[in-house]
């Protein structure tokens, strides 16, 4: 069964914690993490490009010169790709990017991203995620006495925590995530982990149905 160091909420080291081995023991599948990571990364593509065709393009449909007797090219159109300000033969149209994945991957892939991290000692459990107001120096000094500053590093809460996502979200490198929604590719772009103690209990909930 993996372990995880426990801290209280000021960085104190306060022992060793147990983690389920439904969500933080599997044995990673690089493929099954690529479909996963490729889908989330696809999905953030916006596919609003566009190039106007010979037919949307604003120009005059007049013949430019007849077409024998000149001794030049048979052109019929200034608005044809082969003229400057004409339109793109073969240019980019709107469409959508996204990949299906099912459900039931996106669970897996995200067990696997958290028992990679696991299994390379780079979970720290917190007891609570607990602020009495926004401070970004006090979460820099936290994540300092953890030996986390400069490190990538997802906070992984239990709820929606206002406080400590204000605290978090001007410190280059760290992302605040609430169980409910933190995704493979959210750890998988981490170095460490910090976990709320209950967010473990959320994750065991939304994983292992």
């Amino acid at each position: 069964m993996p372990k995880a160091p426990v801290f209280t909420k000021e960085g104190n080291r306060t022992g060793m914690i147990d983690l389920p081995d439904q969500i933080f023991g599997l044995k990673p599948k690089k493929h099954l993490l690529w479909e996963v990571v490729r889908a989330y990364l696809a999905a953030r593509r916006q596919g609003t490009h566009k190039a106007k065709t010979r037919s949307e393009v604003k120009a005059s449909g007049a013949k430019l010169w007849p077409q024998k007797g000149m001794g030049r090219a048979r052109h019929g159109s200034v608005s044809a790709p082969i003229f400057v300000g004409g339109g793109k033969a073969h240019g980019p149209r709107p469409r959508d990017y996204r990949i299906k994945i099912n459900a039931k991957a996106k669970r897996l892939a995200l067990s696997q991203a958290l028992s990679d991290r696991a299994r390379e000692n780079r979970v720290f459990v917190m007891e609570e995620f607990s602020m009495e107001k926004p401070k970004t120096k006090i979460m820099a000094e936290l994540l300092a006495k953890m030996n986390l500053d400069g490190k990538r590093v997802v906070l992984l809460s239990a709820d929606s925590n206002k406080n400590f996502y204000l605290s978090s979200r001007n410190i280059p490198r760290v992302n605040f995530r609430v169980a409910k929604d933190v995704n493979a590719l959210d750890i998988l772009g981490s170095e460490y982990i910090v976990i709320e103690k209950n967010a473990i209990t959320a994750l065991k909930e939304r994983l292992t149905k």
